[in-house]
């Protein structure tokens, strides 16, 4: 049997300001074109399907059109609910779109039921295990202790329990939203350690032919069994080096993984720069990111006047200016209260300036404040005054 394995579309999530829904509407239809490319004979999306609980309608229309359309195909798709999509919303007429062939596995209480397809070597059994916050689903798994480790431990159980009843020789498929011992996390992953420590070991899901993991945005290989697919599209600057794609998974008569990376579309590269502005901007290697989305840092020791327009007239793609000066502050290891001890309210602001942009004020800044101070003094006393 012939799966393909994506995760964590995420729609509905913008890129810094850009608005990634065009983007997302590109790779539907480039997952749809490479169902029918390579006869894939399942689709498996694990988890993470919008970004928020409560997703743009535009995002909603586009999970519609993805449904119709592979639907239409006539493939069969299983999918489960990650940490960042609502469960029961994401799950509701899940009987009704079943009937269609696109089967929505959203309870966690359904672990142990796996939809069953068939190919010519016999029946294989998914089983799709979403996203199980701890807390919340203790109870139903029957665990002492509140963990990631436990409850999804308390999951597998009942699909090797389910599959042990099964006829010799069925081949399985997990579909799981979690954090697995061994994979590399992003900026651009939800944390989830508010459930208790959040890395699950990889032998949590022994005993099955192929796991099909969601909520990393990397494409990861911890077992030749345990996969992520990684996110479609990149949210995040730290993924400016991945490889964005999808697997296609052949599952032989006895369970063995081929496993093939099918890249995707990719709107527009990423690129992170770091140096001093004049030196950025006399750069002759600057214009070959001149279409990429780019992420700045700026290690001048002062701050810059108009660092963000000046880095834009040969970057009109970039989205991110960080400052991370290259200085050495000793004032930093001097308790806040000793700074301040013996000083007036203009040399705290001068010092606050110093601080904020590498250089202390001008004559006419400091000017300002002095003006300011003696304002607000002015007013304290009419008030005393008045009193």
């Amino acid at each position: 049997m012939r799966l393909l394995h994506t995760s964590d579309w995420h729609l509905g999530r913008a890129f810094h300001r850009v608005n990634m829904l065009d983007a997302q509407a590109e790779f539907i239809g480039h997952l749809v074109a490479t169902v029918r490319e390579h006869d894939v004979d399942a689709v498996v999306v694990s988890g993470d399907v919008y970004d928020r609980a409560v997703p743009p309608l535009a995002a909603v229309e586009l999970f519609d059109d993805a449904l119709h359309r592979l639907a239409a195909l006539g493939v069969p798709t299983v999918m489960i609910s990650g940490n960042h999509d609502s469960a029961r919303r994401l799950g509701v007429g899940a009987g009704l779109i079943g009937r269609a062939g696109i089967h929505l596995r959203t309870a966690p209480s359904a672990c142990g039921t796996p939809v069953v397809l068939r190919d010519d070597f016999g029946e294989v059994a998914f089983y799709g295990l979403p996203y199980l916050e701890p807390a919340l689903v203790k109870d139903e798994f029957g665990v002492e202790k509140a963990g990631h480790e436990s409850v999804l431990a308390a999951a597998m159980d009942r699909v090797r329990a389910d599959l042990a009843g099964r006829a010799p020789g069925t081949r399985s498929v997990v579909l799981a939203h979690a954090f697995v011992t061994g994979g590399e996390a992003s900026d651009s992953e939800r944390d989830i350690t508010v459930g208790g420590v959040a890395a699950v070991p990889a032998g949590v899901f022994d005993g099955v032919d192929y796991v099909a993991l969601g909520h990393l945005h990397g494409c990861q290989t911890l077992t030749d069994r345990v996969r992520y697919s990684g996110s479609p599209l990149a949210y995040s600057f730290s993924e400016a080096e991945h490889r964005k794609s999808m697997w296609l998974i052949d599952l032989d008569a006895a369970g063995a993984v081929r496993a093939e990376r099918l890249d995707c579309p990719v709107p527009r590269p990423l690129a992170r720069i770091r140096g001093r502005l004049e030196d950025l901007l006399l750069d002759p290697e600057l214009s070959r990111h001149a279409e990429a989305w780019v992420e700045a840092t700026l290690t001048d020791p002062v701050r810059p006047a108009d660092p963000f327009a000046r880095l834009a007239e040969q970057l009109p793609h970039l989205l991110s200016l960080a400052f991370a000066p290259d200085r050495t502050d000793d004032a930093d290891e001097v308790s806040y209260a000793t700074r301040l001890a013996g000083r007036g309210d203009q040399e705290i602001a001068e010092d606050f300036v110093a601080h904020v942009r590498g250089a202390g004020p001008d004559a006419a800044e400091q000017a300002v404040l002095r003006d300011a101070f003696d304002a607000v003094r002015a007013d304290a006393t009419l008030r005393e005054v008045a009193r």
